[in-house]
This record gives C-alpha cells, structure tokens and sequence, in this order.
C-alpha cells in the first residue's frame, strides 16, 4: 500500500557536524601510527586511494615513510615541498598530506595559503591531527577556511572497526580533516 501523504525526510542526525554545508564525519579502522609519525602504512593507503587518481601529483609533508610507500604502490608522482610565497611549484597536485602543526615553521594561515596555491581546482588537503585535543580542529578548519580552503570531510581513524549492533568505545587515534580547494570562484576572491 502506499502513502498518498509524502512526508519530508527526517533531519540528519549524528554523522554530520557544522559546517558549509554540514561536513560528514567517517571512521577508518586502521592502526595508529609509531611515535612520532604522522599515519600508519594503511591510513598512506586510504588517502592514496581515497584521495586521488593514478600519475596524480601528491604533495607529501608528512613524518615518516608511510605515504611514500602508498604513492610509490599506486603509481602516483610526489613531491616533499610546497611553492613558498609568491612562488610556483612544479605543477598543482591533487593531494597534499601534512601532520600538525606542519614541519614548514609556517604560521597556520601562510601554511594553507601555501597549500592552496599549490593545489588543482577540486584537489585536497589531508590533516592528520592526534585524537587529543578537541579544540585543534575547530582552529585548523578556521585558519584553512580564512586561506580560502573549504571544509570537505572529517575523518576519525581507530584501531577496532565498529561491529554493527554492538556499541563498543572506538580507540580513535586520529583526526584527518578533509579541506578542499574550490573549482568555482568564492565571493571572497578565493576559487
């Protein structure tokens, strides 16, 4: 039988946290990463894998060796630097992966300036952010959306993956914020 009263979906709640639009927050179970890395070899993967295409350039800023496997396994070009200001870099990458605060003794805003000068239209930023700190994001979205990065996705990485219909407390190890760079032209000049 059907319903001759369509009714409006219910609105989301849960997996979407504030944002421009609402930005959808996901979970990867992969395993944390060694002191003093930024991921483990499985979150190199995801990103690789997630976040880009084959012979697409990816910017690695991260510590340790863990994205270059990924790019190496998958066929993807990198480079370890970003354009400084005022300069071009090689060409725009798709993908840039840093930890936080980056390595570039940059300020938070100069950094994502950087970034997003050396990105393509549509390509990404990767944050990876200890799971320690609640107010990081907030402040890391807020200096990236002031450079003329957009908020795109929140990631939470954990060591046990949910099982569905059990409620167990994730080990979350790691926040990756998902920022991206326009392919229209924003109001503010920033596309």
């Amino acid at each position: 039988m059907t319903d001759k009263k369509p009714r409006r979906a219910p609105d989301p709640v849960g997996d979407v946290v504030p944002g421009d639009p609402p930005v959808p927050i996901t979970v990867w179970p992969v395993p944390a990463p060694q002191v003093g890395e930024t991921m483990s070899n499985a979150m190199g993967v995801r990103l690789v894998h997630n976040l880009s295409h084959p012979s697409d350039l990816i910017i690695d800023l991260a510590v340790g060796p863990q994205l270059a496997r990924a790019i190496i396994g998958t066929q993807r070009r990198a480079h370890l630097t970003l354009a400084g200001s005022g300069q071009r870099g090689p060409e725009p990458a798709t993908l840039i992966v840093s930890g936080w605060p980056p390595a570039e003794a940059a300020a938070p805003e100069e950094f994502f300036t950087r970034c997003r000068a050396s990105l393509l239209p549509g390509g990404c930023v990767a944050v990876l952010l200890p799971h320690d700190d609640v107010a990081l994001p907030v402040d890391v979205v807020v200096a990236a959306k002031r450079s003329g990065l957009m908020y795109l996705q929140h990631v939470v990485a954990a060591d046990r993956p949910p099982r569905r219909g059990l409620r167990a407390h994730l080990d979350l190890h790691t926040d990756v914020l998902i920022l991206t760079r326009g392919t229209t032209q924003l109001g503010d000049g920033h596309g």
